[in-house]
């Protein structure tokens, strides 16, 4: 059975079936879904796709075996693909009384696991799209309801500066909590503790990689150092210009500027040239790549804090670029 996100944000119990896959671009959605369900869970294991293609019996034996100590198991499966399928019709049967989620990227249409779970009236599905100005202004009036000075204004400041992710907002509110200790909230402190300079910094190496410019792309590359706490914050930033791409694409590819000067939030005007001009070196299939990349590099930065999270991120950054000549 599909159901609309919106559906299991406000009710999470209405997944009635006992497997259920969670999939899309949104991945701070996603995780609020994992919190909801560790929330109300405590025996919950977690597996890797690629734990099951590389073990298939250790995760078997885990679904057979019962636990004593619980009432039930709830296991998680990460970043699932259509590789994983075979194994997962195999265990459902086999579910008994535990419960198992799994979690995936991007699935397009022709996806074997997507069109699996959306036909098979024993499963759940439910598709993570990227979140719009009224699901992001729920949020921030819902996080900051007892703050004085939440006013449109603010409202579009946030959403804006946090690059219309999900994750990157809920941060942007966690600094917001710890410096307004008054509950007052002041527009002009705000811009001040949220605006950096590190973010224009990016958004010209963003901008040079998904426009193709590999000399530019470098030159800035060997100039600038990332901040790794931020990592995260400049995988959305370049989520958000892939999706505007994507849906300016989808809108009208012939004419891009009256497509451009229609979309909502509307385009900066400086932004508008630049834009355009990447929205003719990319395609659907190479932005779904790129965000793909994006999706399963967010889930190491979060997996693992060992890692050296600039080097990664100045591989995706030429990667872009790359693909914006392909």
């Amino acid at each position: 059975m599909i159901f609309k996100s919106f559906q299991i944000e406000n009710d999470i119990s209405i997944l009635k079936k006992r497997i259920t896959l969670f999939y899309g671009e949104n991945t701070g959605l996603i995780d609020d879904f994992k919190k909801l369900l560790k929330g109300k869970n405590n025996n919950i294991l977690s597996f890797s796709e690629s734990d099951l293609l590389s073990n298939k019996e250790l995760f078997i034996n885990e679904v057979l075996n019962d636990s004593l100590f619980e009432a039930k198991k709830i296991f998680f499966v990460q970043n699932a693909t259509d590789k994983s399928l075979k194994i997962i019709q195999e265990v459902i049967p086999k579910l008994d009384t535990n419960e198992m989620y799994l979690f995936a990227g991007i699935l397009e249409k022709k996806s074997k696991l997507r069109k699996y779970f959306e036909v098979e009236n024993n499963l759940n599905i439910v598709p993570c799209y990227q979140d719009n100005e009224i699901s992001l202004k729920k949020i921030i009036l819902s996080s900051l309801k007892d703050y004085s000075g939440t006013d449109m204004q603010l409202i579009n400041f946030l959403i804006e500066n946090s690059s219309n992710s999900r994750s990157k907002l809920k941060n942007e509110i966690i600094k917001i909590k710890s410096y307004f200790a008054d509950n007052v909230i002041k527009i002009d402190a705000l811009k001040e503790l949220l605006n950096s300079k590190e973010d224009a910094s990016f958004d010209l190496i963003k901008d040079s990689a998904l426009s193709g410019n590999k000399e530019k792309t470098n030159q800035l590359l060997n100039s600038t150092v990332f901040d790794t706490d931020r990592s995260v914050f400049y995988i959305a930033t370049i989520n958000q210009r892939l999706l505007k791409l994507k849906e300016i694409l989808k809108k009208d590819f012939v004419n891009i500027e009256k497509s451009i000067s229609e979309i909502k939030p509307p385009i900066f005007w400086k932004d508008k040239a630049t834009f355009m001009f990447q929205a003719r070196k990319w395609n659907t299939k190479k932005i779904n790549n790129i965000l793909n990349k994006t999706y399963n590099l967010e889930l190491i930065f979060k997996s693992n804090s060992l890692i050296s999270k600039d080097i990664l991120i100045k591989k995706l950054l030429l990667d872009i670029c790359e693909n914006a000549n392909s």
